[in-house]
């Protein structure tokens, strides 16, 4: 498996594996016992990078909570020392609403200490690869936060640290108090609004996790529906609605001819284009099934020239698309 440096020295597959549908926002939860099996499989297949956060929990049949980081932690505790594993603080869910709806935010100093020291038993490791703040937090400055930050570092608790929808402004504020090794924005082929932010990672050397790469699913070609099972969190999202679908589909047909003409598949190539366009943006799919998630890591031998990218741009700049899910909103 292709490996990539995120910042300074943090090395990772170079496409991750996004574990947060195991348990949290694609319906009920996956089985435990199947859920750790897949990601060992997935593990097996040569994935070393591994994603999730405190946040992503569901409701088992029997009433109990799935705690996305304790699968992770039970499928990778006897490989603990050859995988990176990433996890989130500073977001949790409001009674009566899902995190698809409204969320609140808390990068309290007191909040991250509560949150590590949750993240570090759930996943039974005594250090975090890569620890992100989920959301911004508009009570604590990113120096507040960033100061945390290198304690836990100097404290061994945490290795490295990231920012979730992370601005300029902010990623360069915390930067400068410690080391940011990687933003964990929403990017695809459908969201690329961040990429305004490229000169800005290049100059201070932060890489991007790209999360969404696939846009929920859509660019696999697989979705093109607008019905969902309960409690799957897409049923809600802007691209997947009757209108949308008949929106996007000259998108996803221009997505099939480029994964035809490299004997590859839509998604494939949507994960493709991305990291052969900087080698620094890693995307971190998610999928219950091990036969996508072996598929996505064959994307990362998919190589593309700088002439195949940028001609791509073009036609992404001009091509008819939907509205995209943005993201959860943030309780003021």
């Amino acid at each position: 498996m292709e490996t990539r440096i995120l910042g300074d020295d943090l090395k990772v597959s170079a496409i991750g594996l996004g574990c947060m549908g195991f348990s949290h926002a694609y319906g009920a939860p996956m089985d435990e016992e199947e859920a750790i099996k897949t990601i060992q499989a997935a593990y097996n297949a040569g994935e070393r990078f591994f994603d999730t956060a405190e946040i992503y929990q569901g409701v088992n049949q029997d009433g109990s909570t799935n705690y996305n980081e304790e699968l992770v932690g039970k499928a990778l505790h006897d490989v603990r020392d050859n995988v990176v594993i990433a996890t989130k603080f500073g977001i949790h869910n409001i009674e009566g609403k899902n995190s698809t709806q409204e969320i609140a935010v808390d990068s309290s100093p007191e909040a991250i200490r509560k949150s590590v020291e949750g993240s570090l038993k759930r996943l039974n490791t005594d250090h975090i690869d890569l620890y992100y703040q989920h959301r911004i937090d508009p009570k604590f400055s990113p120096e507040e936060v960033a100061q945390v930050m290198g304690e836990l570092i100097k404290e061994g608790k945490i290795t490295h640290w990231g920012i979730s929808e992370a601005t300029p402004d902010y990623l360069r504020r915390a930067n400068k108090v410690t080391k940011v090794t990687a933003i964990q924005n929403r990017y695809s082929m459908m969201y690329r609004e961040y990429e305004e932010m490229f000169p800005l990672l290049e100059e201070l050397n932060v890489g991007l996790v790209a999360f969404s790469p696939l846009a929920n699913g859509l660019l696999t070609g697989e979705f093109m529906q607008s019905k969902f099972p309960k409690g799957d969190l897409r049923a809600g999202m802007p691209q997947f609605t009757e209108e949308a679908i008949k929106k996007n589909q000259e998108l996803i047909e221009l997505v099939t001819r480029i994964a035809n003409k490299h004997n590859a598949t839509p998604a494939q190539i949507s994960l493709a284009w991305m990291i052969n366009k900087k080698p620094y943006i890693v995307p971190i799919p998610g999928s219950r099934h091990l036969n996508r998630i072996k598929d996505n890591l064959a994307a990362g031998e998919i190589k593309m020239t700088d002439e195949e990218v940028n001609e791509i741009d073009k036609m992404l700049d001009t091509i008819p698309m939907s509205d995209v899910f943005g993201g959860s909103k943030i309780k003021k």
